[in-house]
């Protein structure tokens, strides 16, 4: 038996039960896809504006300034600024088109299922994360014994990394910043939950995190452009799982996976 009929066995459902599950699912896939391609063009149609709004009206501007014969200190000092802005401006323009760019990916490569060592990624993330925060004390706690989920590798160490770097850049402000992973099998699905002691957000405003360019806290007080959590939600619903977070305003919060492991597969 050769693995693209082996595969599509476990796709295929067996039973009427199987069928209707899977016609749920692909329904909820098909609402999600919707809710994503909305997604898409506010982010293209609005959320890109704003960098581009400020290199296109400080440009005139700057021309204005320096067409003088002779520009006084004043005025250079004023287009200095405004060339700061533009450039800040792009780079974050930059930043979304490449955080748009990875959503992109993840949403179309085809799924490699296999099973994967959840205590041995973790582990192996929580070195890199932490070589790249030398100076961040971090109490890390991560599941002790090994456990093994199933799904797309690639896919699922890229929401784990988006999942620990919030973590870390949002306890940055700690002096004993608390990181914990911890695994919870209900039902048929993983419960992976990452908890941080960081700066936390209102609770009642958490669904709007899963959307793309959405942020809680200001560029002055925390980089990012807002994708992570998006790439996080489209991972999980790939594998027909679902992303949560729960928070406090200056209590940490706590982002909740919810990675399947039933015997049929969904779908590529």
């Amino acid at each position: 038996m050769d693995k693209a009929q082996q595969a599509s066995e476990k796709i295929a459902p067996q039973t009427l039960e199987e069928a209707l599950a899977l016609l749920a699912r692909r329904d909820a896939e098909l609402a999600a896809l919707r809710d994503v391609q909305q997604q898409w063009v506010h982010a293209v149609s609005h959320d890109l504006r704003a960098p581009l709004r400020h290199v296109l009206a400080f440009n005139p501007l700057i021309a204005e300034l320096l067409q003088q014969a002779a520009p006084s200190a004043d005025d250079l000092q004023e287009a200095c600024s405004f060339l700061q802005t533009m450039d800040q401006s792009a780079k974050r323009m930059a930043a979304m088109f490449d955080g748009l760019l990875l959503l992109s990916r993840a949403a179309r490569q085809p799924l490699q299922w296999q099973a994967v060592d959840l205590q041995a990624m973790l582990q192996r993330l929580q070195v890199q994360l932490q070589a790249r925060n030398p100076g961040h004390n971090i109490e890390w706690r991560l599941p002790a014994t090994a456990v093994v989920v199933q799904g797309d590798a690639q896919l699922l160490e890229q929401a784990l990394t988006a999942a620990l770097s919030n973590a870390v850049k949002f306890s940055h402000q700690q002096i004993q910043a608390q990181i914990a992973v911890t695994v919870e099998e209900v039902s048929e699905a993983m419960q992976i939950l990452v908890r941080d002691n960081g700066a936390g957000f209102d609770g009642s405003r958490a669904d709007r995190l899963f959307g793309i360019f959405q942020r809680m806290h200001r560029d002055s007080e925390f980089d990012g452009v807002g994708t992570g959590l998006a790439l996080i939600q489209s991972i999980c619903q790939r594998h027909g799982g679902q992303a949560s977070i729960e928070a406090q305003l200056g209590q940490g919060c706590t982002l909740r996976l919810s990675w399947p492991q039933s015997a049929s597969f969904p779908s590529q």
